[in-house]
């Protein structure tokens, strides 16, 4: 796949790096659709994968599975989110072209054309279905499933200022993988670990759209920053501690033993400070505060490791 002269330019809401000091100059454009300058999508999209894979490992007292379904669950991960931001980068461009933080990502700014990254973005969707087919049948079939809410996620902000549920459905969605890859069954412990994934997701989306809020109001794009305006600092409470509660509820289901617990709260501790410290008129501290949220979710990811190991030997 070629590209335009504007290979070597950069993301204004990226910079330093690796991708732009390291990268070959014809892969960059692709490495950019794919945020693999800003992996920390990937990351929150790994979370609730890991959650459920190391709660479910507990459920069964037997750890075999765990390591190779959260090597899997991390490529998985990286390449599922790269395929989506691709697609919703196709979807957005002519928006993006609008934002001063977006236009210079790589469809707007013309380093590669909506063709070349439909091309990409079907790599990665295989490369994705390579690792999904590692898994037992319920598991596929449960994967696949949420291609329907990744594929219409892009255009929620055009008609709903709830854009962010909708990113949580699809966000969330491992809190039923790792229950399907180990178990082969979704419980109701897995549906209370979605549930309280996707109050999680509504919180720090929240966060992270305020960088845009000027913007996205100018050229009539909804998001829950735009609605809870001044109010973002309840709005975040509430849905972090109803994140805290749900997923405290899906440790109860599970029969979950005290590391669990410990890691709940850590993780309720980290969703705290960000609401004590929320500023929605500093947009770096917006982003500091929506990058913290994979410190939180290992946090968590430990307790239920720790969880798991316990039941194990125990």
């Amino acid at each position: 796949m070629s590209t335009s002269p504007g290979a070597a330019a950069r993301v204004a809401d990226s910079t330093g790096n690796w991708v732009d000091s390291l990268a070959p100059l014809w892969s960059r454009p692709y490495l950019r659709l794919a945020r693999f300058d800003r992996p920390i999508g990937s990351w929150l999209l790994l979370m609730p994968c890991w959650w459920s894979a190391a709660l479910a490992a507990g459920v069964a007292h037997d750890l075999r599975l765990l390591p190779s379904t959260v090597a899997l669950f991390f490529v998985g991960a990286f390449v599922m989110r790269g395929a989506g931001c691709t697609w919703n980068d196709i979807t957005d461009r002519h928006l993006d072209a609008r934002v001063e933080r977006t236009r210079s990502r790589p469809i707007p700014s013309g380093q590669v054309t909506a063709r070349q990254a439909a091309a990409f973005m079907v790599l990665q969707a295989l490369a994705g279905l390579l690792v999904l087919l590692r898994f037992n049948t319920f598991a596929i079939l449960t994967g696949v499933a949420s291609l329907a809410i990744v594929a219409v996620y892009p255009f929620m902000k055009r008609i709903t200022y709830w854009p962010q549920v909708v990113l949580g459905l699809a966000f969330s969605w491992g809190a039923l993988m790792g229950f399907a890859v180990i178990l082969a069954r979704i419980d109701a412990a897995a549906l209370a670990l979605y549930a309280g994934a996707i109050a999680w997701v509504i919180g720090y989306d929240t966060i992270y759209a305020h960088q845009d809020r000027d913007d996205d109001a100018l050229i009539g794009i909804k998001s829950t920053a735009l609605l809870f305006g001044t109010r973002t600092r309840p709005a975040l409470a509430l849905f972090y501690g109803a994140a805290v509660v749900l997923i405290g509820i899906a440790l109860a289901l599970a029969g979950a033993s005290w590391p669990a617990y410990a890691g709940l709260a850590l993780f309720a501790l980290q969703l705290a400070v960000q609401v004590a410290r929320i500023d929605i008129t500093d947009s770096a501290l917006c982003l500091r505060l929506f990058r913290s949220n994979r410190d939180a979710g290992l946090l968590l990811f430990a307790g239920l490791v720790g969880d798991a190991v316990l039941r194990t030997i125990g």
